[in-house]
């Protein structure tokens, strides 16, 4: 229990910059996962194996990696820590909900970049270049929304 205190204690005490990193965190995520499908419009209009379809690959490889996983990694993370902390997310309140259900539908988007990044790796993409145009709306339709609800709170 006294170790649970102080773990509580902890988080009050860093609120402000365990929010910090996960703006920080956050803001790198969306972007790899708003450059990733942009790089997969170019990729699907190149020739398989060409010179320039082989350094989209190593682009599309270090994007994902590099900063796209760790980012969404230290989010999640970050957010998790944010959520635990007593007395900052009131769970009787309807934005909450539905702010983790568009960070959920980020985390599917994620998820399936990632399998398109390795359907392009193994010259296996079947999608045009304006599935991956549309596709690409998608996080910044969901960012739009975790903003707004995160800072007006409403319902």
């Amino acid at each position: 229990k006294k170790q649970m205190q102080n773990f509580n204690d902890f988080l009050i005490n860093n609120y402000l910059v365990i929010k910090s990193f996960h703006v920080i965190s956050m803001v790198a995520w969306i972007a790899a996962i708003l450059y990733l499908p942009r790089l997969f419009v170019y990729h699907s209009q190149v020739k398989i194996k060409s010179e320039t379809s082989e350094m989209l690959k190593i682009m599309e490889f270090r994007l994902q990696k590099y900063i796209m996983n760790p980012a969404m990694a230290f989010t999640i993370l970050l957010g998790i820590l944010l959520l635990k902390t007593k007395g900052i997310v009131n769970w009787s309140e309807t934005w909450i909900y539905l702010k983790l259900f568009a960070v959920l539908g980020l985390l599917i988007v994620h998820h399936l970049l990632a399998k398109y990044r390795k359907d392009f790796f193994i010259d296996k993409n079947i999608h045009t270049a304006k599935f991956y145009k549309v596709l690409n709306e998608v996080p910044t339709v969901l960012l739009i929304i975790i903003i707004l609800l995160v800072y007006l709170k409403p319902f």
